[in-house]
């Protein structure tokens, strides 16, 4: 079980890299929209083209993954983020970068699913929540560390390097990938028993019993995606592309990609302080992930997620109230500044870390990849969608009522977890899997 450990931190490299990659863009636009003479529709597009990549990455990676493996789509995402991090860098032209920043998206795409599934896969069932976990701290971490390098760099302005600094832990990705197993759960499913019970031995106690386990739930094999409308499956697929549409469209990534303009908005002129007090809401957003962590695989994924998404509707609110408030100064910038970091602190413990655990938990084996495929494709999508519309959305509604409507999706977000989301905690892959299949409309109670 020791070994379970170093695994999952190296595999959640990949998810340090979407987060860096994620945040970059908010300290390196305020640069690129003065070199390169930006509209705020070019602006939305330059922010959103990584979004673009992340959908076909998304859509692709799914069965990619179910037939060459976790492991090896890993390796090739991180050999796409390194690649594209230098090519970003390098960009003479708006088109270029747009076009670095789309391949940056195809490998975002793919690392963001099949990390928390490798990982899933692989750990015990008692720490699966915590270790599945460490992927989003890796993620709200890299978030962190891309806007402390933003800080580094915005005295001179250099987005290139802001951008570059990517291929650093790419690499790391890489060699450390290349050391680790396959998945037992996709060994297994492909024939490969030896090599599966040689990956187990490292993890379990009692190897058979686990072999034994997951042949049981390695049914019939479909043909093809429509399988996955199946009215057994049709519930997690609901749960699982309910939240990852619901994770976006409640407003997280304006915070990620506007934070600094969103200071801006608040009165703060100077766009290296404003982010540098982005760095502080990225560290609220990594300590409460860390909380979040802890206590996953005790309270358990209900509570969490459910606790988190009132608290990002109450800070909404509260924030949309600010804005409409005519004197944006003094304390109402600090009111701005504790807001964000409520609503924050709100998704590190809920909707951040739990809708990822869950997708990697509630598929069984043989579509598993293609169905955190088609969550992971839905979630790009709305992340899309958010990317393109917020500073529009702003012009149109004004930036108190933008935050109001964020927050009256997030009350739709609780009603339908309350609803609909089931409690995973301390199940094997397994028995969830059984789970859906004998009780295809879960009602939130705790399997038993």
């Amino acid at each position: 079980m020791r070994a379970a450990l170093p695994i999952a931190v190296v595999a959640a490299v990949a998810g340090l890299l979407f987060g860096y990659d994620t945040g970059a863009i908010s300290g390196a636009i305020l640069f690129l929209k003065t070199d390169f003479h930006l509209s705020a529709g070019s602006e939305e597009f330059v922010v959103a083209a990584v979004l673009v990549g992340a959908v076909f990455g998304a859509m692709a990676g799914g069965p990619l993954a179910d037939h060459f493996g976790r492991r090896k789509m890993i390796i090739a995402a991180a050999i796409v983020f390194a690649v594209a991090a230098i090519f970003t860098a390098l960009a003479p032209t708006v088109g270029l970068l747009v076009a670095g920043r789309i391949g940056v998206g195809v490998a975002i795409g793919v690392a963001s699913f099949t990390a928390p599934l490798y990982i899933s896969e692989i750990v015990p069932a008692k720490i699966r929540g915590a270790l599945v976990s460490l992927n989003q701290l890796a993620l709200t971490s890299g978030i962190v560390l891309s806007y402390l390098i933003d800080y580094l760099f915005a005295k001179n302005g250099d987005w290139r390097a802001m951008f570059g600094v990517a291929a650093i832990p790419a690499t790391i990705l890489l060699v450390g990938m290349v050391l680790l197993p396959e998945s037992p759960r996709w060994l297994l499913e492909h024939g490969k028993e030896k090599q599966a019970e040689r990956v187990l031995a490292r993890l379990h106690d009692d190897v058979r019993k686990e072999i034994a386990e997951i042949d049981r739930s390695l049914g019939p094999k479909s043909p093809g995606p429509s399988s996955l409308w199946t009215p057994a499956l049709r519930p997690a697929l609901i749960v699982g592309i309910g939240l990852a549409i619901f994770q976006q469209i409640t407003g997280i990534n304006t915070i990620i990609y506007y934070a600094p303009t969103i200071f801006e908005m608040a009165g703060v002129h100077s766009a290296t302080v404003s982010i540098l007090a982005t760095v502080g809401i990225g560290m609220v957003n990594v300590l409460m992930t860390i909380v979040a962590i802890r206590l996953i695989d005790k309270v358990g994924r209900r509570p969490l997620l459910l606790t988190g998404t009132a608290g990002m509707v109450v800070s909404l609110g509260i924030l949309g109230l600010v804005f409409h408030l005519r004197h944006i100064s003094g304390i109402l910038a600090w009111a701005i500044a504790a807001s964000l970091m409520i609503y924050v602190a709100s998704f590190a413990v809920g909707l951040g870390p739990v809708f990822w655990l869950l997708i990697s938990e509630i598929y069984p084996l043989a579509v598993r990849g293609r169905a955190m495929s088609l969550a992971t494709v839905m979630n790009w999508a709305a992340n899309l969608l958010v990317a393109l519309t917020f500073l529009s959305l702003i012009q149109w509604a004004g930036r108190g009522n933008t935050f109001w409507i964020y927050g009256i999706i997030g009350v739709g977000t609780w009603i339908f977890a309350y609803k609909l989301v089931p409690e995973t905690k301390g199940r094997s892959l397994e028995s969830i899997e059984k789970e859906w299949t004998h009780k295809p409309t879960p009602q939130g109670t705790t399997p038993t």
